[in-house]
C-alpha cells in the first residue's frame, strides 16, 4: 500500500466537484479529483443553468459555458397522440440584460459538455480526474492500490456515496413514492419541430415531454415520463417497450425509429437536506448531499433540468475559495465554519420554495378536470435565477450604511429576490461596465485623491481603455472598491490577496485634476483608478456622489462588507484573515 498526499481531495467528479477543482486549482492549490464512473457521462442529467451559476463560470474565466448554452424553448402543450398544439407559452420570461445583470437569462446546457469545457480548463493547470481506485505499477510490476491523506476533502459524490454516511450528517425529510418518473436519452426517429419542448398527455393521467437538443450527437430528445394508470419502472430495463411507449403515446407513428436509447434513469421527489455541510475538515458540496431539492423540480411538467440544483455550483465555490486561503495559511481555521453558517439559511429557504413548487406542479395532476391550466403552474419567478441570494445573516459580512431596525423586523430571505435601490453586505456585486483606467498607481508610495490635488500628467494621456466590475473580480482575490471623491489608500493586507481600485464619478472628456501623489510612505501599494464614465457603477452600488463608500467583493462575487472606510475594512479583515502580525495595516484612510 502506497500513502499519497494532497492538500485536496475531491471525490466525485460531477459539477459540483470539478467545480470546486478549478476554484482550488485558479488559487494555486494542488488538488488531486477521484471519480467512480470510468466512462465520461452521456446523460444530459440537469441541464438548467442559471444567470448567477454563469457569473460563477465567469469569475472562474470559463466563458464558454455561457457562449455555448442554449436558450429554454417555448412549450407547446398536445393532447395524447396528436402533434398538432393545443397552447404555446413560455416557462420564462425573456429579461434584456442590464449594466448590474448581464447574465439575465436561464439558459440550457447538458451535463456532459458543461463537464468538458470545465475538464478542459482544469488540464491547461494541470489537474486531471482520475479513477476511484488509485493505482500505480510497483518495483515488481504489480499494480498497487495507493492510500491518499489529503489535507482537506471536499465530498461531491451524492447522497448515496459513503462520506455523507461515515460523518453521519441527517438527511431529514420527505420522499414521494407516487412521484416515480423515468427519463432518458435518445436520438431523434423523426422530423417533428425541433423549435418547442414538447408535452403530450396530462399529468392527471398518462404525460411525457420530449426537448430537443443537439448535444446528443447530431440530434436527440431528452424524455421524461410519467403515469398514474401504469407501473413505469419495467421501461427502464426494456428499451423496445420503451421506444414503442413513446412513439404511440406522442403519435409519431411508424417511421419513428430509434436505433439506440443513448441512457435512461429513474427517481422520485425527495425533499431533503443534510443538517451541516462539513466536518473538521472534510466538507459535502454535490446537490444531491446539501438538498434534494432539484428533485422537486424534476417533474416532467416542471422540465428535466431546470432546476435549484444549479445553485449547488456557487455552493462549492463558497467553500473553494475559503480552504485556499486556509491552506495557505492566510485565513485562520474558523473561517471554514462559515460554509454552513452562510449555505444553510440558502438551501433551507430554497428547499421549501422548491417543495411548493412541486406541490403546484403536483396539483395539476391531482385535479379532477382533463383541461386545468398547467401554464402558471411551470412558470418561474424570478428568484429561482438566484441574483437574489445572500449571506447577510453571515458571521464575517460588515455593513455599516445598513439601516437600524424598528420592530417589527421583517427578515429580508437569505433566497430572495434583488431589491431594486438596496445594497447589502451579503448581496451578490452587481456589475458595472464602461469604467475607464485612466491611471495604475503601480509601485508608487500612497497617495491621495482630493477635489483641489493636481496630478503632473494629465489623466487623459494615462487612459488605458474601459473595463467592467466582473472582469475586475476574481476568484483568486478580494476586491477593494472605493468610492470617494478625496481619500487615500494604503496597504491593507499581502498585495497578493486584495485587488484595489478607486472608482471616480465624472466624464473622461476633460483632464480631470484629482490625484495627487504623496511621498510621505515608503510602502509601494498599486492602485487602479477608474472613471465611472457611464454612472453604472454609482448607481449599481448605491452611491451618492459626494458621499464616501467602501465596498470590498469576495472572492465569490458576494458583496463582504459596505463600509466608511478605516475601521470598517478592519473589521471585516480581521473576519476573514484574523489578526497577523505581520500583515500590513491601514493607514488613516479618510481624508474629505
Amino acid at each position: 500500500m502506497t500513502v499519497c498526499t494532497a492538500p485536496v481531495l475531491v471525490v466525485g467528479a460531477g459539477p459540483s466537484g470539478i467545480t470546486a477543482a478549478l476554484t482550488l486549482s485558479r488559487n494555486n492549490v494542488p488538488v488531486r479529483i477521484i471519480e467512480k464512473e470510468t466512462q465520461h457521462r452521456r446523460s444530459q442529467r440537469g441541464a438548467g443553468i442559471q444567470p448567477r451559476t454563469f457569473e460563477v463560470f465567469h469569475f472562474l474565466h470559463a466563458p464558454e459555458i455561457h457562449e455555448r448554452a442554449t436558450p429554454v424553448l417555448p412549450i407547446q402543450r398536445h393532447s395524447k397522440g396528436s402533434l398538432e398544439p393545443l397552447r404555446t407559452f413560455s416557462m420564462i420570461d425573456y429579461m434584456e440584460p442590464t449594466p448590474a445583470i448581464p447574465y439575465s437569462n436561464m439558459k440550457l446546457m447538458g451535463q456532459p459538455t458543461l463537464e468538458s469545457i470545465v475538464r478542459e480548463h482544469l488540464a491547461k493547470l494541470g489537474c486531471t480526474v482520475e479513477a476511484k481506485v488509485v493505482k500505480h505499477r510497483g518495483d515488481d510490476g504489480e499494480e498497487v492500490e495507493d492510500d491518499i491523506e489529503a489535507a482537506y476533502l471536499i465530498s461531491a459524490d451524492g447522497a448515496k456515496g459513503i462520506t455523507r454516511k461515515q460523518l453521519e450528517l441527517t438527511f431529514l425529510g420527505t420522499t414521494r413514492e407516487d412521484g416515480f418518473l423515468a427519463l432518458g436519452d435518445i436520438p431523434r426517429g423523426t422530423d417533428s419541430s425541433l423549435q418547442y419542448w414538447h408535452i403530450f398527455g396530462h399529468m392527471s393521467h398518462d404525460l411525457i415531454t420530449l426537448r430537443p437538443t443537439d448535444e446528443l450527437g447530431k440530434d436527440g430528445w431528452r424524455f421524461v415520463m410519467s403515469s398514474r394508470t401504469m407501473h413505469l419502472e419495467g421501461l427502464i430495463r426494456d428499451e423496445e417497450a420503451l421506444v414503442n411507449r413513446i412513439k404511440d403515446f406522442v403519435g409519431f407513428g411508424d417511421d419513428f425509429k430509434v436505433k439506440e436509447v443513448m441512457w435512461t434513469s429513474e427517481f422520485r421527489p425527495n425533499m431533503r437536506m443534510v443538517n451541516k455541510f462539513g466536518v473538521g475538515r472534510i466538507f459535502v458540496a454535490g446537490g444531491t448531499h446539501l438538498a434534494r431539492a432539484r428533485l422537486s423540480v424534476h417533474s416532467p411538467a416542471g422540465g428535466q433540468g431546470l432546476n435549484s440544483s444549479v445553485e449547488t455550483r456557487s455552493i462549492r465555490f463558497n467553500i473553494a475559495w475559503k480552504i485556499a486561503l486556509v491552506y495557505k495559511g492566510f485565513s485562520p481555521v474558523s473561517l471554514l465554519d462559515t460554509y454552513t453558517a452562510e449555505r444553510l439559511p440558502v438551501i433551507a429557504e430554497m428547499l421549501g420554495y422548491t417543495t411548493e413548487m412541486y406541490k403546484m406542479i403536483d396539483d395539476d395532476g391531482n385535479s379532477k378536470g382533463a383541461n386545468s391550466d398547467l401554464e402558471p403552474r411551470l412558470r418561474r419567478a424570478n428568484n429561482m435565477y438566484m441574483l437574489g441570494v445572500n449571506y447577510r445573516s453571515s458571521p464575517i459580512v460588515v455593513d455599516e450604511f445598513a439601516p437600524v431596525p424598528v420592530a417589527p423586523v421583517v427578515a429580508h430571505g437569505a433566497y430572495g429576490e434583488v431589491e431594486e435601490g438596496v445594497l447589502r453586505a451579503g448581496d451578490r456585486a452587481p456589475d458595472a461596465p464602461e469604467l475607464v483606467s485612466i491611471v495604475n498607481l503601480n509601485r508608487l508610495p500612497p497617495h491621495f485623491i482630493s477635489s483641489g490635488a493636481q496630478l503632473a500628467v494629465s489623466l487623459l494621456s494615462r487612459m488605458a481603455g474601459s473595463t467592467r466590475m466582473f472582469d475586475i473580480f476574481g476568484s483568486t482575490h478580494h476586491t477593494v472598491i472605493i468610492f470617494a471623491p478625496a481619500l487615500a489608500v494604503s496597504a491593507i493586507v499581502p498585495q497578493e490577496l486584495v485587488k484595489r481600485v478607486v472608482v471616480l464619478p465624472g466624464s473622461t472628456s476633460e483632464p480631470d485634476n484629482r490625484l495627487e501623489t504623496s511621498s510621505g510612505v515608503d510602502q509601494a501599494i498599486d492602485v487602479e483608478v477608474l472613471i465611472d464614465h457611464a454612472g453604472h457603477a454609482y448607481r449599481g452600488y448605491i452611491v451618492d456622489l459626494q458621499e464616501m463608500k467602501v465596498v470590498v467583493v469576495r472572492p465569490d462575487g458576494v458583496v463582504g462588507a459596505v463600509v466608511r472606510g478605516v475601521t470598517g475594512l478592519e473589521r471585516y479583515f480581521e473576519g476573514v484573515f484574523g489578526k497577523k502580525g505581520g500583515m500590513l495595516t491601514l493607514e488613516d484612510v479618510a481624508q474629505s
